[in-house]
Parts: C-alpha cells; structure tokens; sequence
C-alpha cells in the first residue's frame, strides 16, 4: 500500500515538531549592548566616575544628573528604566538590607521634602546598610562618584532598594 505523499510530508511536520530544538540567543554583531550581569553592569557604571553632574541630563558627555546616569548605565544593557527619579518611588518591591545585591538600585527621598523620590545610585559593593554606591552626585562631588549609603546624609533619606535584574 502506498502512502500518498501528503501524507507522509504530515508525519514529518508532526514528527519534527516533538524534536528538541536547540535554544541559541545570536546577538548581532553590530549591537552595542551587552548582556546583563551584576558585576558588567558596575564596570560600565565605573567608566563614568568624574563626569559632571548637569540637571536634567543623561548624556555622558555633557554630564548626568542621578536618574540620568541610572538609566543611561542600564540601557546600555537593554534595560529600559524612567528617566524621572520621582517615576522609582512605586517602581519594584523593597528589598532586605539582606538581600541587596550589586547591580540594585537603591531610591531615596528628596533632601527637603521625604514625600517625593529624589535621588537614585546603584549598588556598586552589597553589605546590606553598609554598602557602597555610585551616583551622579549633585553635592561636594558634583560628579559621578561612589558613596558610603550608611553615611549621615543618606541613611536619613533612604526609601528602598529595588532590584531590576533576574539573577
């Protein structure tokens, strides 16, 4: 008995169906984005250390203010973020001093008014209350720098620290 060839090009199509595929990610070679990982995302951060500090700004070379520097570091990683540090405050689920995790972002109160989100860094050494960040800073630096979160003036005006990553 012969099978009629459509019938036989069904079974393959069905029988190829249930076979393993291999799960390959090709990036194109021209992409300038990275994949993301805690430790590449703080070197990239790093490599703006002493740009200016310019309100309103998200262009390394002109300056950053801090939520412009926060977004500008995770785009280069694909990771869409807002470009307001006020859009953080209901962003995320708060995380554990414990669980802070380099790579995570950590949302403070503006210094005059603790109602309204106004500054944002990201978690360059994790020791929960005692870690360090980098920012673009508007104060005595007046750069991107790298700051101790348990100093006086930021353990005051934290609010949470959110995580934007997977791992």
């Amino acid at each position: 008995m012969k099978f009629p060839i459509y019938i036989v090009f069904a079974f393959s199509i069905l029988f190829l169906s249930f076979c393993e595929k291999e799960n390959k990610t090709v990036l194109p070679q021209n992409q300038k984005s990275q994949i993301a990982n805690r430790d590449s995302i703080i070197d990239y951060a790093k490599k703006y250390l002493g740009t200016p500090y310019l309100y309103a700004s998200s262009d390394p070379k002109k300056g950053f203010d801090c939520s412009g520097f926060v977004s500008y570091v995770f785009k280069n990683f694909n990771i869409s973020l807002p470009r307001s540090s006020n859009s953080y405050k209901n962003l995320g689920v708060a995380l554990a001093p414990e669980d802070f995790k380099v790579g995570d972002i950590l949302v403070f109160y503006g210094y005059k008014d603790r109602t309204v989100v106004g500054h944002l860094g990201i978690i360059c050494e994790a020791d929960g209350m005692h870690s360090k960040f980098i920012h673009a800073s508007s104060g005595k630096a007046n750069s991107v720098t790298i700051t101790a979160l348990d100093t006086e003036h930021y353990t005051k005006r934290f609010y949470k620290c959110i995580t934007v990553l997977s791992k």
